[in-house]
């Protein structure tokens, strides 16, 4: 199949679309375990409502393929453009729609975003406000992120802010939790978190906190986008800690693993490439390592070029492959962030998934790309 797409300077070419591939996706047996952050599908014509019955049957077809669902966190426009109430609101349905399938699990996000301002606040406030979230998922019987907290990170100090703060959550926390480190590329206002301008000094205060408090900690979910510093912390962390890629550029590698250790996944990626991750995992759990590299290394450039800068308009190149692949009868997003990106952009979006093979419908998606290109 052919199609003329734009190039950045505003030239056609025209593109020969491969056909779609189909995967082997049986659940498991699965090595590793794996979380895909969800994305949210607002209204038609909302910027601030949700459709709750496309967002629950999308975490539906996750948990169909075996793999987790991370909840309420940046990929579903967490603190851009999903309030607090709004999240809130998300878990509890998604805890909820878990309990009716068979194997579904997933683990939903706690940070701070309920302040709003952070003039004139303290320590003590931010782990009220850790403390207020985690009460909530913890009754309705959820599993934790521990989020990264904005609020944190505007008023600390030093290191020992946040450990003062983790300390506390963690010794509270009835259930092992996963702890959430999403770099400034995702979120500006969370550069120089644990107190550290580098990320090496940054690695040492959490792999202390976590070592410290190891029986309530299941793992790490770093999101660097370097592999080099993820193996590095990987491999200091405590036995029982693991840790959870969440490098959406290098996550092929980091999952396979080396012969000191391996990365889990939480990953904004696997929501928009379920099918192929699934057979990917699947292959892996069947030691086809030689398999497992044939179906996600074609997935690796599509994920790289949804992930690169500005990073935090990842979103919409997730949303836009949602769209293409049928899931959702519309592509906008919560605060109108379907315009983050340039129609080139999402084009190429559109061409590496094709080459990827994770577009479930050729059709379908280049009926809709073509009236993408003609909107």
């Amino acid at each position: 199949m052919k199609i003329k797409l734009p190039n950045e300077d505003g030239s056609w070419y025209e593109c020969t679309v491969p056909q779609t591939k189909v995967f082997e996706t049986s659940k498991g047996p699965f090595t590793r375990i794996a979380y895909a952050a969800a994305h949210v599908v607002p209204k038609k014509g909302s910027q601030t409502e949700v459709d709750w019955d496309a967002t629950i049957s999308y975490r539906h077809r996750l948990w169909n393929y075996g793999l987790g669902v991370a909840e309420a966190m940046d990929t579903a426009q967490r603190g851009m453009g999903l309030s607090y109430a709004g999240a809130q609101e998300l878990m509890k349905r998604s805890i909820e729609a878990s309990k009716d399938v068979d194997g579904a699990f997933l683990a939903c996000g706690c940070g701070t975003d309920q302040l709003a301002d952070f003039t004139g606040i303290s320590l003590k406030d931010v782990i009220n406000a850790y403390e207020e979230q985690i009460a909530y998922v913890e009754d309705l019987g959820g599993k934790i992120i521990l989020m990264a907290s904005r609020a944190l990170a505007a008023i600390a100090k030093s290191p020992d802010d946040y450990a003062e703060v983790y300390d506390r959550i963690l010794s509270q926390v009835s259930q092992p939790v996963l702890i959430h480190w999403l770099g400034e590329m995702f979120d500006p206002a969370l550069e120089g978190y644990w107190g550290e301008k580098s990320h090496e000094g940054a690695m040492l205060v959490v792999n202390d906190i976590m070592t410290q408090h190891h029986q309530k900690v299941d793992g790490i979910k770093i999101s660097l986008l370097d592999k080099d510093k993820e193996v590095a912390l990987r491999n200091m962390l405590h036995k029982s800690v693991k840790m959870y890629t969440g490098d959406d550029f290098n996550y092929a590698e980091l999952i396979a693993g080396d012969e000191q250790g391996h990365s889990h996944a939480l990953l904004g990626i696997f929501d928009a490439i379920a099918p192929a991750a699934s057979a990917a995992l699947r292959a892996l759990g069947n030691g086809d390592v030689e398999e497992y590299y044939r179906i996600f290394n074609p997935t690796v450039p599509l994920s790289r070029h949804i992930f690169s800068k500005p990073t935090r308009y990842y979103k919409t190149g997730v949303v836009f492959l949602a769209w293409l692949n049928g899931f959702q009868d519309h592509f906008e997003m919560l605060d109108g962030q379907q315009t983050a990106r340039s129609k080139p952009h999402l084009v190429e979006t559109f061409r590496l998934a094709a080459e990827a093979g994770v577009l479930v419908d050729l059709d379908l998606a280049v009926e809709r790309v073509q009236s993408f290109l003609n909107s």
